[in-house]
């Protein structure tokens, strides 16, 4: 127990977005307004209530259109690290070690719903074991969109310096857990209903973005802090809500 305390109170934890404007099936989709705020505002609102982040970094392009992203960032009291807008790997790991980071909470900045106590379960696991990587998709229990992992900067650093694939360098931490056999992997669990894990809460499409949209006018004027649980009895009382995006799916890694 002394040592997994230890190795808590010494590791920086941050928490890292990828940001841009040129996403190729929603441009700008980053700072589209919900409640009168950017999109990615309101991510970071929910960040922020995870009490194990120390710090937040938007891991955006040096492309001029993420100006605005940079502006925002500096707006919110959040840090941003300018990067190369196709290899995102090496753009998080920069952005991670330009704030000194022990340990990197990886989001990105289409899950504007992420649950503040899903991130703190996902570091608490991994803080708790004796891994290189955490997660909570590589069984698929949460809603899309709830996507966090675990892992610290040296093990990305690793991996950085370990491939020279395409679909590597896009999917921040693809080499890490396509690795089972290099590196130790955990998957964490919900406790949520079976059918959870088949709602899409990210935003790719303008579809996913009014949903998203309409279950923030629904929860956040009456409860800011709204969590998971909200949004899937949400779902559950006015089921047509999950058809605004139901013909939606996730582009391929590879």
């Amino acid at each position: 127990m002394e040592a997994t305390e230890a190795k808590v109170n010494t590791m920086k934890i941050v928490c890292t977005i990828e940001a841009r404007m040129r996403s190729t099936r929603l441009p700008g989709k980053v700072m589209m307004p919900i409640m009168g705020q950017p999109m990615l505002a309101l991510m970071i609102e929910r960040i922020r209530r995870a009490a194990q982040i120390d710090e937040i970094v938007i891991a955006t392009t040096a492309d001029p259109s993420c100006d605005a992203i940079v502006e925002l960032a500096q707006q919110l009291g959040v840090h941003s690290y300018r990067g190369s807008e196709e290899d995102v790997l090496d753009r998080v790991l920069r952005a991670a070690q330009s704030v000194d980071a022990d340990l990197i909470v990886e989001t990105t900045g289409d899950c504007p719903l992420i649950d503040p106590k899903t991130i703190n379960k996902v570091i608490e696991t991994f803080n708790n074991d004796e891994i290189d990587y955490c997660a909570n998709f590589l069984e698929l229990t949460y809603p899309s969109g709830m996507e966090v992992q675990v892992f610290p900067v040296r093990v990305l650093a690793e991996a950085a310096e370990s491939t020279t694939d395409l679909a590597d360098r896009e999917h921040v931490s693809l080499y890490i857990y396509r690795h089972p056999k290099k590196y130790r992997l955990l998957n964490v669990t919900s406790n949520l209903p079976p059918q959870a894990a088949g709602y899409r809460l990210t935003v790719d499409t303008i579809e996913d973005f009014s949903l998203v949209k309409e279950i923030y006018e629904r929860l956040y004027p009456l409860k800011p802090d709204f969590g998971i649980t909200d949004i899937l009895e949400l779902l559950e009382r006015q089921p047509h809500l999950a058809e605004i995006n139901k013909e939606v799916y996730d582009k391929a890694v590879r």
